[in-house]
């Protein structure tokens, strides 16, 4: 019996060694992956720092434009930027949209901030309005009528958290209509993006501005009275296939399509009195800003348009586009079917589908809000154009627009032809 006892034992103290052994090995591997995700994110934070420094050198390549009398050129990470102190706003931002924009992760910030490195002192939030403190602890605002329109658009730096947050400082802002901002301004920068996500493997350099002359209206409520630009530009240059285009573009409720906007670069130089991408080698300066092929930059099927589907057709609790404003408002769940005309992210990461006509004529959207956007296991953005959809929901009026908001792939059937 005691020699039964002390086999008993033997076997426990094993055991328990024998655990105890496994658990050090966890804890052990445990603190080695913990290490290793340490130096994961070192690395990725060094890289980012590396591609932005890159990303100065490069915009230095192709050349700045001249800074005019009495502006101030600071350099921040991804911007490079002529401040004229004259209008309390840039002449001109430049930067560079890389191929890592499209698998970007990273939203708006909304961090908005003086620039402390321009030496006259940037604009500021009281340039665009005025806010005060409640009794209920919230806030009042007191807006003077205009949005703070980004020169370089946040969602152009996706992937960089340093960038991004860097385009909220007032020296990229602008006073800008809010229909023009949040409309075709919106629209023109979503094009770019567009653009570079059907050609991911080119870097696009962009330089955007307000036009500034003499004369212009100010802010004169605001505290640095902010002039209010009538039109701003944006120039465009893709290297690797060697073309341009530029956009001049009014302050205002734009109902026309982007693309009849667009102009050759020496356009805009014209206008502006900027020479851009000064370094470029004579012969391909002249052909990347001398011409503005807009089929070269906007895809046939971000202008097409389809009939609605017949009525007569459809199943029953089925409508077209044409129909579908019937139901704005309505509490009950149809489905509304049509042609997928463009399809797009938006700059706060949501996408919006167009039904027989694209925008500013939109007649139907379908819109999906960027964290329901893993619900859906194919590309929204290329793989509907000009396929026939059928989506199911409640209609409701967005901006006089039939529009219907769906969350997941079981809300979007495709028609099999």
């Amino acid at each position: 019996m005691r020699h039964l006892l002390l086999l008993l034992l033997a076997a426990s103290v094993n055991s328990t060694v024998f655990a105890q052994s496994i658990n050090e090995k966890i804890r052990l591997a445990t603190v080695q992956l913990s290490s290793m995700d340490q130096q994961r994110k070192l690395l990725t934070d060094e890289i980012e720092v590396l591609k932005l420094q890159q990303m100065q050198a490069d915009l230095d390549l192709v050349g700045l434009p001249a800074p005019q009398p009495g502006d101030a050129v600071v350099r921040h990470s991804a911007i490079t930027l002529a401040y004229a102190e004259k209008y309390e706003q840039a002449r001109w931002v430049a930067h560079i949209i890389s191929p890592d924009v499209v698998k970007g992760t990273v939203f708006r910030t909304n961090d908005f901030r003086v620039d402390v490195k321009v030496p006259t002192g940037s604009a500021e939030e009281a340039d665009y309005f005025l806010k005060k403190l409640r009794a209920d602890s919230s806030w009042e605002y007191d807006g003077f009528g205009y949005d703070r329109g980004h020169l370089a658009p946040s969602a152009d730096f996706r992937w960089s958290k340093i960038a991004l947050s860097e385009s909220y400082y007032y020296s990229n802002m602008s006073p800008q209509l809010a229909e023009f901002n949040r409309g075709a301004w919106g629209d023109l920068e979503d094009a770019v993006r567009a653009y570079l996500f059907a050609n991911p493997n080119t870097t696009l350099y962009v330089v955007t501005g307000p036009v500034l002359k003499e004369g212009l209206p100010k802010i004169e409520r605001g505290k640095n009275k902010v002039s209010i630009p009538a039109q701003y530009y944006k120039v465009i240059l893709d290297l690797n296939n060697k073309k341009g285009i530029g956009f001049i573009m009014p302050n205002e409720d734009i109902k026309k399509p982007v693309p009849s906007f667009a102009v050759p670069i020496n356009e805009v130089e014209k206008e502006t009195g900027l020479d851009f991408f000064t370094k470029l080698p004579a012969a391909l300066q002249e052909q990347v800003e001398s011409t503005a092929t807009v089929a070269d930059w906007f895809k046939p099927s971000d202008a097409m348009e389809a009939e609605p589907l017949a009525q007569e057709t459809l199943p029953r609790n089925h409508f077209n586009t044409s129909q579908a404003k019937n139901w704005m408002g309505n509490s009950n769940t149809i489905t509304v079917a049509g042609t997928v005309v463009g399809a797009r992210l938006s700059r706060a990461g949501n996408m919006l589908i167009n039904l027989d006509k694209p925008f500013p004529n939109q007649v139907f959207t379908v819109f999906i809000k960027k964290e329901d956007l893993v619900n859906f296991d194919y590309d929204l953005t290329d793989g509907l154009n000009n396929k026939v959809i059928f989506v199911k929901g409640k209609v409701i009026n967005q901006g006089g627009t039939p529009t219907m908001y769906i969350k997941s792939q079981s809300d979007l059937r495709i028609q099999l032809k």
